[in-house]
C-alpha cells in the first residue's frame, strides 16, 4: 500500500508525501485512525473568513481541526520522558502533540515560523525511538496557497519564513525525522472556499 491507495478526494486536494511506508502502517495497523484522518481531511475546506481574520493564539483552522479530531477521540498529548544512565535520570522533555490517538501523532503547521518543522520532526524522531508513537503525520499548506493569501491582502502574514511545503520537504529529506514513518499532507488551493 502507498499514498496511491488513499481516496481520490485526498489525492486530488492534498500534496502527499510519505517516508518509511507510513501510509501502509497507518492503513493496516491503525485502520480506525486512518478512517478518522480520511474523514476529517475529506471534509476540510479552507474558508475565506479563516484566512481574513488571522490567528492570534489559535487560528480558526486549528480550532476546527482540534474539534473534528477531538470528536473522534484524538486529543493533545504531552509525554513524560526521561533518560536514565547509570541510575541518574535526566529530563528529556518533548513538545505537546496537537492531536494524538493510539500511537498516531498529528501536527498541524498552518502559519508558524518554519523552525517549528524542526521541533515537530525531532519530537516524532524521539517519540518513535522511545516506542511511544508508530507514525508521525504533518498537515501543512502547499506553496500554491500563497496566491490566495496575496489576493486577500494577507500575503505578508504568510511569508516565506512560515510553514509551507517547500520549507518542510528539505528537512525531511535531510533526515529530520530519522527512522520515524512520516505522512505529509499539503493543503492545495482547490480546498479554498471563497464563499464562506
Amino acid at each position: 500500500m502507498s499514498t496511491r491507495d488513499l481516496p481520490d478526494f485526498i489525492k486530488e486536494h492534498y500534496e502527499l508525501h510519505e517516508w518509511r511506508h507510513a501510509s501502509a502502517i497507518l492503513q493496516n495497523d491503525f485502520p480506525i485512525e486512518y478512517a478518522d484522518l480520511v474523514d476529517v481531511l475529506g471534509r476540510l475546506r479552507l474558508r475565506k473568513s479563516w484566512i481574513e481574520i488571522g490567528g492570534g493564539n489559535k487560528t480558526e483552522l486549528s480550532k476546527w481541526i482540534d474539534k473534528e479530531f477531538g470528536l473522534k477521540g484524538w486529543s493533545p498529548k504531552n509525554f513524560d520522558t526521561k533518560i536514565s544512565v547509570d541510575g541518574k535520570e535526566t529530563e528529556s522533555p518533548t513538545h505537546e502533540i496537537d492531536c494524538f490517538k493510539n500511537r498516531v501523532a498529528l501536527e498541524l503547521e498552518w502559519n508558524n515560523k518554519d523552525p517549528f518543522y524542526d521541533r515537530d520532526l525531532n519530537n516524532f524522531r524521539l517519540l518513535f525511538d522511545l516506542r511511544a508513537i508508530s507514525i508521525g503525520i504533518i498537515l501543512t499548506r502547499c506553496d500554491e496557497l500563497q496566491h490566495v493569501f496575496n489576493e486577500l491582502g494577507r500575503g505578508s502574514s504568510y511569508g516565506n519564513s512560515t510553514t509551507h511545503m517547500s520549507k518542510l520537504l528539505p528537512r525531511i529529506l535531510g533526515g529530520g525525522g530519522a527512522g520515524c514513518p512520516l505522512l505529509v499532507f499539503g493543503m492545495k488551493k482547490s480546498l479554498y472556499d471563497p464563499t464562506n
